[in-house]
């Protein structure tokens, strides 16, 4: 028996339990999402649907679309310049069809605490957890009052107005991408590299491509402080930053500021240390086995918790369902955390599967890689006649092996046929 103060299962949970359900277990689902510090919140479909890869692919659609209108004459196309407030009334559908979803495979859906502080206490043969991350915030003052972050930016009821950017990773140059991609002034605040744990050749061309289309770029710089200058929808801030290798102070105002630093897991507050399962205390970051199974054998962890792990929906519902079926189904088949390929969906849209350069060298050594590289120009690209020579494949090869790595910097994205080693050219 095990007694948890409150579960969170969010975006995974539900469809590794439908999964179970299909084997003839009974399934309870414990979900709980913490407000913001705004009071955003949502329902079943987690992080992915409500928050993240959904909302944010279709306002990457939406800035694209931008692009395409601006290409439309050079294709004979005449268009009026109409537009309307993008919208997202079909996340409560999602929110909805996960629901019906649930039921439908007779799961049972509650809360182990509920709004109104009642605990409750269930039993289970075995427990997984698939709780997930939620952004980080700077600690500084001003920041929790007047900044927001990617868990309220597809809520807001008002356009964002000139919006900082804090942070290089994927949240933030994709938010900053879609939001310039809109017609609003954005500027990235960075404190080291782009994209750190990507390519570093990739990262720095998607930098250099956003900057040539107006994406304003801070770097080696951290806030130190949020003020608010005039309250609004959207009102005004002051931030003040200090340079991360010298001593020199910066100032700007934004009618918004996105907090895009990075995602703390939500393990710390749900009972864990009782039961003795082991975390990371300073990531909240779960350690296991290669069959997703913690240091207590009938708890396991799979999704954004797991420490070391790519942080995709889509491995983390391949990993639910291979793990259901090796614990009901007879299977034996592990989920294979290395060539995940994943795209990163800045204006330029960067397509990866298998080691960065940097991780490559570090694996293999320098001298027993290859990288070749090809730029070349979208026909799609070549009517209005932009970007010329600004799409780059890259490929790195393991002289010893087999191919290690696909990257491709391109719009739309697209995937090509690897040649074997004796075949190699580019």
């Amino acid at each position: 028996n095990v007694y948890e103060q409150t579960t969170k299962f969010r975006e995974y949970q539900e469809l590794h339990s439908s999964e179970a359900a299909i084997f003839g277990k009974n399934v309870l689902v414990l979900d709980f999402v913490v407000p913001t510090p705004l009071g955003t919140t949502w329902g079943l479909g987690g992080t992915c649907v409500n928050v993240g890869c959904i909302p944010k692919k279709l306002m990457h659609q939406t800035a694209l679309l931008g692009q395409a209108i601006k290409d439309a004459p050079a294709f004979g196309w005449q268009l009026g310049d109409k537009r309307k407030d993008v919208k997202f009334h079909f996340l409560s559908l999602w929110n909805f069809s996960w629901r019906v979803k649930s039921i439908q495979n007779l799961l049972c859906y509650l809360q182990t605490t509920n709004n109104k502080g009642v605990e409750k206490i269930y039993t289970a043969e075995r427990f997984l957890i698939a709780t997930g991350e939620r952004p980080r915030y700077l600690n500084i003052p001003g920041d929790k009052e007047y900044c927001i972050t990617s868990d309220d930016l597809f809520s807001l009821p008002y356009c964002p107005g000139k919006t900082l950017v804090v942070g290089a990773s994927y949240v933030a140059l994709e938010c900053a991408g879609f939001l310039a991609g809109l017609g609003l002034d954005v500027t990235v605040m960075v404190r080291s590299i782009l994209l750190r744990g990507f390519d570093q050749d990739m990262a720095n061309k998607i930098g250099e491509h956003m900057e040539e289309h107006g994406v304003k770029f801070i770097r080696k710089y951290v806030p130190t402080k949020i003020e608010q200058i005039k309250q609004g929808t959207p009102g005004l801030l002051k931030v003040t930053a200090q340079a991360t290798e010298n001593s020199e102070i910066i100032e700007g105002e934004y009618n918004t500021v996105l907090l895009a630093i990075g995602r703390d897991a939500c393990t710390k507050k749900i009972g864990l240390q009782k039961v003795g399962v082991r975390i990371n205390e300073n990531t909240g970051k779960i350690p296991v086995n290669d069959k997703e199974q913690t240091n207590v054998p009938y708890i396991y962890a799979i999704g954004d918790v797991l420490e070391g792990k790519p942080e995709l929906t889509p491995v983390a519902i391949q990993a639910g369902r291979l793990l259901v079926r090796r614990l009901y189904n007879g299977a034996f088949t592990r989920c294979d955390y290395i060539n995940v390929p994943t795209t990163v969906f800045t204006p330029l849209e960067y397509g990866a599967c298998g080691y960065s350069e940097e991780k490559a060298i570090e694996r293999f050594g320098n001298n027993r890689i290859e990288v070749y590289h090809s730029y070349f120009w979208p026909l799609e690209w070549t009517v209005p006649s932009r970007d010329n020579n600004k799409c780059y494949a890259k490929i790195i090869c393991n002289l010893a092996d087999r191919v290690r790595q696909e990257h491709f910097a391109f719009f739309p994205c697209k995937m090509i046929s690897i040649p074997q080693k004796e075949e190699r050219k580019c």
